[in-house]
């Protein structure tokens, strides 16, 4: 059971940030379906935070590209 969840952590993390964005759209399609138990719609819920938070590094990841400290402490944009 540990295996699965690194194998979709590992799959996930490789998602592009649109790729996550649209995960996150069919985890809230499917939270809001009236047909999903409980213990589903805290399964998606989890999935969607772990999208999310995965979505957040990658963004912080670029800003750091896009953003250069330079010696003087300003920021040089490329």
């Amino acid at each position: 059971m540990g295996k699965k969840k690194e194998e979709t952590t590992e799959k996930e993390q490789s998602l592009s940030l649109e790729e996550a964005f649209a995960q996150i759209e069919e985890v809230i399609e499917s939270l809001e379906s009236e047909e999903i138990t409980l213990e589903e719609s805290f399964a998606q819920y989890h999935r969607g935070m772990d999208l999310l938070a995965q979505c957040n590094e990658t963004i912080d990841r670029v800003e750091k590209k896009v953003l250069k400290i330079n010696e003087d402490g300003g920021l040089d944009e490329f």
